[in-house]
């Protein structure tokens, strides 16, 4: 380890959920190893940034960040820089050479060896550790809360995806899919209910492929014994299990697949009060000639029966979508039936992006990316109008209605409002009164913004 004598740890995080939760794995290894977390990039001797790779603007955000880096390595000699997470999966030995500053670079499931890649630095040599797993590897890890209110919490659920859409990097950067251990998932939200967290979100690449037999990736469950298969965990089993034993907690997952979430899961949310009625459900296109390009495991009419499943079982159930626009070859009656779909879906609210060509993808190696940028960026534009016209009809049903918000923060406008979010991941703001963080409130929504229930009490539900 390093010779000197303060262990100062910054991390920064980009992208999804996963990596903020890989980041509190990280910070519990180092944590270990005699390190303490800053908030201050300029006191720290070890700095990391922990990275995205599903579009190229998300790479290209990370090398500009490195850049502001340069002159603080030339006044601190003991500061060590390391990337981590999916751009260095992606590109491994190769970021070492194009980003000369940089002198650690650590994959996904690499993060356990980082005390002996430090090791490495420290005797100056530049250090690589990029080796994808096949098995569940962070279970017997409890993570630091770095990103931390105090009331809700990320829980590794899954890792990796085996689908294979011919536009996304994940499986090359995340590897197979494997899930955890029900036991130590559990072990984990007990310690945060004994710490008085108020709401937890399960988290994988894709939730609904949860599927515990004793360990290995999913592929492997068809050579598993039938003892194993006969005790094997499913996504409704594990839910089940979380939502019974702790019901004072509030339970979100995030991402489902269309063509894996069931019915079952939909029935368990209905099921447990304490179950978040909200889904995230990507589609990525409403058009099932881009869809089957995509490689997309489900067509336009079963991800349309799967939303009226989810409406009949769950009628207020929130539903938003992931959506690409520009995909190779998409032609205007694609585009169309993107919005048709929209339109007929009515999502709560929605990520909305023009398509990136990610090098080493199906999409990259065959198609070519002939949609111009100014046509991404006009389709994009109406996607996000036909989106914030939804949103917009959407809150306007909450109009003089009351709502039930967990208190998670303050108001980025006003410090003299709180901000929450209801079952159905509306954020909702009122004013603070004396009330405080954890509370659940019921509040009547008197005006809204295609993002925002704004609102007063009536009463105190805690």
């Amino acid at each position: 380890m390093f010779t000197i004598k303060e262990k100062s740890l910054y991390i920064e995080t980009y992208g999804c959920q996963m990596n903020f939760a890989d980041s509190e794995v990280v910070a519990s290894i180092l944590e270990k190893e005699g390190y303490h977390l800053t908030d201050d990039s300029k006191k720290a001797n070890l700095v990391l940034l922990n990275t995205c790779s599903i579009r190229d603007k998300a790479e290209q955000t990370v090398r500009k960040k490195l850049k502001t880096f340069n002159s603080q390595k030339k006044e601190n000699k003991n500061l060590k820089v390391g990337l981590l997470g999916c751009m260095a999966e992606r590109l491994k030995d190769k970021l070492l050479e194009e980003e000369k500053i940089v002198d650690l670079v650590v994959g996904p499931d690499s993060y356990k060896d980082l005390p002996n890649l430090l090791d490495e630095v420290e005797h100056n040599q530049k250090a690589v550790n990029v080796i994808l797993s096949k098995s569940e590897t962070y279970g017997d890890i409890s993570p630091v809360r770095i990103h931390n209110n105090g009331i809700n919490a990320f829980v590794s659920i899954t890792r990796g995806c085996d689908n294979m859409c011919t536009f996304c990097v994940v499986p090359f950067t995340r590897g197979r899919e494997r899930s955890r251990n029900p036991e130590s998932i559990l072990r984990e939200i007990n310690e945060l209910n004994e710490k008085g967290y108020k709401e937890i979100t399960l988290l994988g690449q894709n939730v609904d492929s949860y599927l515990w037999y004793g360990g290995g990736p999913k592929k492997d469950f068809k050579k598993a014994s039938e003892e194993q298969k006969k005790n094997s965990k499913r996504f409704s089993n594990l839910l089940k299990m979380v939502a019974s034993n702790f019901p004072e907690i509030r339970i979100r997952f995030s991402t489902s697949n269309p063509q894996d979430m069931t019915i079952d899961v939909i029935e368990t949310m209905a099921e447990y009060k304490n179950i978040c009625n909200y889904i995230h459900l990507p589609i990525q296109s409403g058009s099932d000639r881009i869809l089957k390009k995509m490689n997309r495991l489900h067509t336009r009419e079963e991800y349309l029966n799967l939303i009226k499943n989810i409406r009949e079982i769950i009628p207020n159930c929130g539903i938003s979508h992931d959506m690409i626009t520009g995909f190779p070859t998409e032609t205007e009656r694609d585009h169309q039936d993107t919005l048709s779909l929209m339109e007929e879906v009515k999502y709560d609210f929605g990520y909305m992006f023009a398509y990136s060509e990610r090098p080493g993808t199906y999409a990259a190696r065959n198609f070519k990316d002939d949609i111009s940028p100014e046509t991404k960026q006009r389709r994009l534009e109406e996607i996000i109008t036909v989106q914030q016209k939804l949103s917009f009809e959407r809150n306007k049903r909450f109009l003089n209605n009351e709502c039930s918000v967990l208190i998670d923060k303050s108001s980025k406008k006003s410090n003299e409002f709180w901000s929450g979010r209801t079952s159905e991941n509306n954020v909702v703001v009122f004013p603070k009164y004396n009330f405080s963080l954890g509370d659940i409130v019921d509040v009547k929504v008197e005006s809204f913004t295609t993002a925002t229930l704004i609102g007063d009490i009536n009463k105190v539900k805690v």
